[in-house]
């Protein structure tokens, strides 16, 4: 289980299969109330204020995201209600789940500290995948997005090689496309074993 803090009231979790493997959860649990489901939620809380000094006050809502093959995001947002009594603020400290519908991204998105951990994936890879492929550069970090573009009949090898040297990122195709730099725009894997064979 990994966290990491998107802004003062928001944190984004990543869960690996095997998280919730262990804890005997199913994605398809993961937006029912059911309490398997609330104790994560609870150790996922205590995590956070652990690694982060995140503590609820107020409502939260929770985003949940299916990445294929590899696990889960899980968005916590907390928030205040507030009420107008003429010119004060009083906030009500409430504790509402507010659990959005999960999403399955058709974006695989996995991050490298350097380059040379990319290229060697690509030099790896390059005979498991016929095309496909995007690399990014965002935060001083490499990453490597798969979309529909992706062609292999070896998908499991894939992401393994992907795992070995990289991992899973909690950053959206989206947020790359809008704030990273595009580097490799299509067929990465060969153009990056082209340029550095």
């Amino acid at each position: 289980m990994r966290v990491e803090r998107l802004g003062g009231d928001k944190i984004r979790f990543f869960l690996t299969l095997d998280d919730l493997s262990d804890r005997g959860i199913e994605k398809e649990d993961m937006w029912r109330d059911i309490p398997k489901v609330q104790e994560l939620f609870s150790e996922m809380m205590e995590h956070a204020y652990e690694e982060l000094g995140f503590e609820i006050a107020g409502p939260v809502a929770v985003e949940v995201h299916d990445l294929p093959t590899q696990g889960m995001i899980v968005v916590v947002t907390r928030g205040r209600t507030f009420r107008t009594d003429e010119d004060d603020f009083e906030s009500e400290e409430t504790y509402e789940l507010e659990v959005y519908p999960m999403l399955e991204t058709e974006h695989i998105v996995f991050r490298f500290a350097d380059l040379e951990n990319l290229i060697q994936a690509a030099m790896r890879m390059n005979s498991l995948i016929e095309q496909g492929g995007q690399v990014y550069n965002y935060n001083h970090t490499y990453y490597l997005v798969f979309g529909k573009d992706l062609q292999t009949d070896r998908f499991d090898a894939v992401m393994a090689l992907l795992s070995e040297f990289g991992e899973i990122s909690t950053v959206t195709h989206a947020v790359l496309e809008e704030y990273g730099k595009v580097i490799w725009a299509n067929n990465a894997i060969e153009e990056i074993c082209q340029c550095f064979a």
